[in-house]
C-alpha cells in the first residue's frame, strides 16, 4: 500500500491507460473508501441537478441527464470503483480488503435506497412515464424498466414501508458478502496433505504432478489436494483410496456447516426471510412472484411446469443409471458393497472407460491450454470475422492475467477481453464473467466499447508440463465465453440495457450455446494437437467423446433440477422460514434426488448461486436456457455450424441487442418461431432411450 504523500487516487483522473482502462497497477487499498465517498458525492450531486430542474421532466432532462460541464466519466464513478474492488474481491482479496467491503456494504446500499426511494427523483419519473414526447424502441424500453424498477424498489411506499425496506436491503448486502467471505475462507482452508505414495494409487500424472508443485508452493514434501475444481475433481474420479475420498467428499459437502466462524446456517434463514419480507413489503406473496415478474418464465407455474417436464422425461433415464453404476460397483467390490456419494465419480469413470474406452485424461495431452486458446478465438473469427490480439501494454490484476484486444471484421476495435485461467489463493472457486466497463453510445455519440472479463479455475501448468485441460475445462472456456461475447458485441444506445443486462433466464442462452461445439470434430480439428508431438487428436479417440457425450446425462439433468427445486422452494414461501436446513433440503429436493442425503451435508450453505450470487428464484435459468441452447445449436446443425450468416443472425438478433427488446421477440427473430424442449431432448437421446 503506497504511502506517498503526492500520490493521486487513479479515480478521479482519466486513467491514460490503452481503451481507458482500469489502471490495476496504480490502485491502493486506500483509494476504494476515498472513490466511494466521492462516487456517491458526485451520484447525488448529479440527482440535485435532476431534481432541481424548474423545467416540465422530459425524457431528455430525466433519464438521460447530462450536465454539460461534467463528462459521464465524471459522473461514472461509483459504477468504475465497484466493477474494480468487485474484481479484487472475487480474484484477489485479502483480510484488508474484505474488512473494507464490510465497511462499506451498508454505506452503498443506504446509497442505492436514497436514489431508488427519492420522492422527487420518481416524481419526474413517474411524469415522463405518463406525459413523453414519441419515443424510439430502445428509449421506450429505458423508461419503463427504470419506471418499473423504481416501483420495485419501493417507489410507492409509504415512508414507514421505505424504512423498513432500507433495513431489508442494507442488511441483506452485508449477509451476502459475510456468505461470500465465509465461503471462501472454509474452501481455501481445506488441504489433504499425503506423503505415503501408495495412497495415491490410481490418480493419473497430471494430478500427481499438480499436487506435488502444490506442496512445494508451500514447501512441503508430498502430494497437496485441495477443493478447487482441478484438484477435487480428479481425485474424487481416479483414487483408489476410498477413505481418502470419503474425506474429499466429505470436506466439500460440510463447507460452512462446522461450529465455527463460517457457519452460514443462520445467515441462509436471515437472507431467505429478508427477502420474502421484501417482497411482501412490495405487494408480492413470495419473493419467487418478485423475481419471475421480471425472467422469461414469468412465473412460478411455468418454472415448475419446466422441472416437472424434465423429471418426467430425465428421471426414468436416471434410475436406470444409477442401477447400472451400482451393479457395477458390486460387480467390482462385491454384492454387500454398498454405493456411496463418494464412489459416484469413481465408478461412473469405470463404467465409461468399460462403454467407451475414454476418460478426461486421454484428452488432456491434445488440449493444452495456449492451444485451447487460439482454438476458442479462431471459432470467434470463424463465426464472426473479428480478432484478438494479446495487449501487454494493458494492466492487469494479477501477473497470470491476460489482456486482450478485441478487433471487429472491418478492422474497427470492439472490446478489450480480460482471461484469468489458474485459481490462487484469495480467488473464489468456479467460473464467471463480468464487466469492468459496459457498452453505451455517449452524448457525443460515441459508441463506448466494453471491458469484459473471463475467470476461470483450470489445471495449472507444473514445472515439468503445461497446462493440460480436460475437455470439461473447455467446456467451461466456452460457456464463459459465450458470455464475453455477449458483452463484446453489445451494440445499444444505453449501458443499462446493454449486453448480458437482459432477463436471467436468457443471460445463459449465448453461454451454452457455446459449449455445443466443444465436442464438434471440425472444431476440435482446429487446435488439438498433441503438446509434445504435435499430432492431431485422432478421429477415433473424437468419435468415442461424441458418442459418449450423453454418459449419464439424466444424472445430470436430475442433479441441475434438483437444485432449481431447492431454490424455489427457499423462495416460493409465504411464512417465516426457521426449519432445520438438511432436513428441509431432503424433503424440498426429493423428487429429483436419487439417492438419500447424507445426514452430515448441506448444500445450502455453499449454494453461493441462490444466496449470495443474483440467482435467487432463478437457478431453473439454466435449464430454461438449455432448452434454448439446443433449440437455437439445432438451427446451426441445419444451416451449418460455421456458417457465417447464420452466426452474423444470431450475433445481430440476439447477442448485440442486450435487454432493448424482450428476450422471446429477440429469440423468434433469430429463429423464425418460439423454442421447444424437442432439441434438448433429442440431444440427450432421451427419446432414442424411451424406445429403446
Amino acid at each position: 500500500m503506497t504511502t506517498n504523500a503526492t500520490h493521486i487516487n487513479p479515480f478521479f483522473e482519466p486513467y491514460g491507460t490503452p481503451h481507458n482502462t482500469i489502471p490495476f497497477d496504480k490502485i491502493c487499498l486506500s483509494d476504494y473508501e476515498e472513490a466511494f465517498l466521492e462516487g456517491i458525492r458526485r451520484d447525488d450531486e448529479q440527482i440535485a441537478l435532476i431534481t432541481g430542474n424548474p423545467d416540465e421532466p422530459t425524457f431528455d432532462n430525466t433519464l438521460i441527464y447530462h450536465d454539460p460541464g461534467k463528462s459521464e466519466y465524471y459522473y461514472g464513478l461509483l459504477d468504475r470503483v465497484s466493477t474494480a474492488m468487485a474484481c479484487m474481491l472475487s480474484c484477489e482479496t485479502c483480510d484488508e480488503l474484505e474488512a473494507l467491503a464490510q465497511k462499506m456494504s451498508p454505506v452503498l446500499t443506504k446509497h442505492a435506497n436514497d436514489v431508488a426511494l427519492n420522492p422527487a427523483l420518481f416524481a419526474r419519473i413517474k411524469h415522463v412515464y405518463e406525459h413523453h414526447r414519441e419515443l424510439s424502441e430502445e428509449e421506450a424500453k429505458l423508461l419503463e424498466t427504470t419506471y418499473k424498477g423504481y416501483v420495485r424498489s419501493g417507489a410507492l411506499l409509504d415512508e414507514a414501508g421505505k424504512e423498513r425496506l432500507r433495513r431489508i436491503t442494507e442488511e441483506s448486502a452485508l449477509l451476502a458478502l459475510r456468505f461470500s467471505q465465509n465461503l471462501l475462507k472454509e474452501r481455501k482452508a481445506f488441504e489433504l496433505h499425503i506423503t505415503d505414495v501408495s495412497e495415491t494409487d490410481g490418480l493419473p500424472p497430471s494430478a500427481l504432478d499438480a499436487a506435488r508443485a502444490a506442496a512445494a508452493e508451500k514447501g512441503i514434501d508430498g502430494w497437496l489436494f485441495t477443493l478447487d475444481a482441478p484438484s477435487y475433481s480428479p481425485f474424487m474420479t481416479y483414487c483408489n483410496n476410498r477413505s481418502l475420498r470419503e474425506r474429499m467428499y466429505m470436506a466439500a459437502n460440510t463447507l460452512c456447516i462446522k461450529d465455527n466462524a463460517e457457519n452460514n446456517l443462520e445467515i441462509c434463514k436471515r437472507l431467505v426471510n429478508l427477502r420474502r419480507e421484501e417482497a411482501q413489503l412490495l405487494g408480492y406473496a413470495t419473493f419467487a412472484d418478485y423475481v419471475l415478474e421480471c425472467r422469461m418464465a414469468s412465473n412460478r407455474a411455468n418454472v415448475y411446469k419446466l422441472l416437472n417436464d424434465l423429471i418426467a422425461a430425465y428421471r426414468p433415464v436416471a434410475e436406470q443409471e444409477r442401477d447400472e453404476l451400482a451393479a457395477l460397483a458390486k460387480r467390482e467390490e462385491g454384492e454387500t458393497f454398498e454405493l456411496k456419494p463418494w464412489d459416484t465419480a469413481y465408478f461412473s469413470h469405470k463404467l465409461q472407460m468399460e462403454r467407451y474406452n475414454i476418460n478426461a485424461e486421454m484428452l488432456r495431452p491434445y488440449l493444452k491450454l495456449e492451444n485451447v486458446i487460439k482454438g476458442v478465438f479462431s471459432l470467434a473469427h470463424t463465426l464472426y470475422g473479428i480478432t484478438f490480439r494479446e495487449a501487454t501494454d494493458i494492466p492487469v490484476y494479477n501477473p497470470e492475467v491476460k489482456a486482450y484486444e478485441v478487433t471487429d471484421a472491418d478492422g474497427t476495435f470492439l472490446a478489450v477481453l480480460y482471461a484469468d485461467f489458474h485459481p490462487r489463493k484469495g480467488k473464489q472457486g468456479g467460473a464467471w464473467m463480468t464487466e469492468f466497463q459496459g457498452q453505451w453510445v455517449d452524448r457525443k455519440g460515441n459508441n463506448v466499447r466494453p471491458h469484459v472479463s473471463l475467470v476461470m479455475n483450470f489445471t495449472k501448468p507444473t514445472p515439468d508440463k503445461p497446462a493440460l485441460l480436460t475437455l470439461s475445462e473447455v467446456d467451461t472456456f466456452l460457456h464463459e465465453f459465450g458470455h464475453a461475447l455477449h458483452g463484446i458485441f453489445a451494440n445499444t444506445r444505453f449501458a443499462s440495457l446493454s449486453g448480458t443486462n437482459v432477463y436471467w433466464d436468457f443471460v445463459e442462452l449465448p453461454s451454452q450455446f457455446m459449449e455445443n461445439y466443444a465436442a464438434e470434430k471440425e472444431f476440435l480439428h482446429t487446435f488439438a494437437v498433441h503438446y509434445e508431438t504435435g499430432e492431431p487428436l485422432p478421429d477415433e479417440l473424437i468419435d468415442r467423446v461424441r458418442a459418449s457425450r450423453n454418459f449419464r446425462v439424466a444424472s445430470s439433468c436430475m442433479r441441475q433440477v434438483s437444485f432449481g427445486l431447492l431454490d424455489m422452494a427457499y423462495y416460493t414461501r409465504t411464512d417465516e422460514f426457521d426449519e432445520d436446513i438438511p432436513e428441509f433440503e431432503k424433503r424440498a429436493w426429493a423428487k429429483a434426488v436419487l439417492e438419500a442425503q447424507l445426514p452430515d451435508t448441506c448444500m445450502t450453505a455453499q449454494f453461493s448461486h441462490i444466496m449470495s450470487g443474483g440467482y435467487a428464484a432463478g437457478y431453473y435459468s439454466y435449464k430454461w436456457a438449455e432448452v434454448l441452447d439446443a433449440d437455437a445449436f439445432a438451427v446451426f446443425k441445419k444451416e451449418g455450424i460455421f456458417n457465417r450468416k447464420t452466426a452474423s443472425r444470431f450475433r445481430e438478433c440476439i447477442l448485440s441487442k442486450g435487454g432493448t427488446r424482450h428476450p422471446m421477440e429477440l429469440y423468434k427473430a433469430f429463429k423464425g418461431g418460439e423454442p421447444t424442449i424437442d432439441a434438448l431432448l433429442e440431444r440427450n437421446g432421451i427419446n432414442r432411450r424411451e424406445e429403446e
